[in-house]
């Protein structure tokens, strides 16, 4: 099991041998993911060690929009897979899969119409 988080987004990642059936909230990858931004992240670390057809993936993502998520899954692939089997770390590491990204979201702040952004100034 690999635990992934970027932005707001969280992904319990289950490893188990099999054919490469991917499955996200019981959904298939094509579903959860319409578009193919969201589908390369997640198949990343697997072509990286070049693992594709070889196991299976049940995750839980919850949290976060389309590309919290996606992020949050491929570092928790990336976890799973070096849980599986400790040699992969190497080729994980080198292509900068396990690590955290940590740019999160800057909360609004009182008086201003977002977290950076401020209302127009007026002189007069």
């Amino acid at each position: 099991m690999g635990t992934g988080r970027r932005k707001r987004g969280i992904a319990r990642v289950f490893l188990r041998p099999g054919s490469g059936k991917i499955t996200i909230n019981g959904r298939a990858l094509e579903n959860y993911f319409p578009t193919e931004a969201g589908r390369v992240p997640v198949r990343l670390p697997l072509q990286t060690v070049e693992m594709t057809e070889r196991v299976d993936l049940l995750i839980l993502a919850n949290g976060g929009g389309v590309a919290g998520q996606a992020g949050a899954i491929k570092l928790g692939i990336a976890r799973a897979l070096v849980e599986f089997n400790a040699e992969l770390r190497g080729p994980l590491k080198k292509a900068g899969l396990l690590t955290r990204d940590p740019r999160e979201h800057e909360r609004k702040k009182y008086g201003q119409k977002g977290a950076r952004k401020r209302f127009q100034f007026s002189k007069r």
